[in-house]
């Protein structure tokens, strides 16, 4: 019984997490300016970093709580990089 809760739960996550996901990238080409760009970015990388938690939790492979780990890691540093690129106009001083 707790199975196929666990399983349908996973289910209706992944199913809102693609539509969050398809939203975020409708906003990425669509936004007005380069700020709500990369705020949507922000918001599609940790939408992809919760899907792989939820395919970790739905298999029970830890490979899945890895890649989640590094791309957490690398969108941090980028939205980092691009909120100091709009800023100062450049990353590196």
């Amino acid at each position: 019984m707790s199975a196929i809760v666990l399983f349908t739960a996973v289910s209706i996550a992944q199913l809102l997490l693609g539509c969050a996901m398809l939203v975020a990238a409708v906003r990425i080409f669509t936004g007005p300016r380069a700020q709500d760009r990369i705020m949507s970015l922000d918001t599609l990388y940790i939408n992809a970093m919760l899907l792989l938690v939820t395919f970790g939790i739905g298999t029970g492979r830890t490979v899945y709580f890895e890649a989640a780990l590094v791309i957490g890691m690398l969108g941090f540093v980028a939205t980092l990089a691009l909120a100091k690129f709009l800023m100062r106009g450049e990353v590196i001083e």
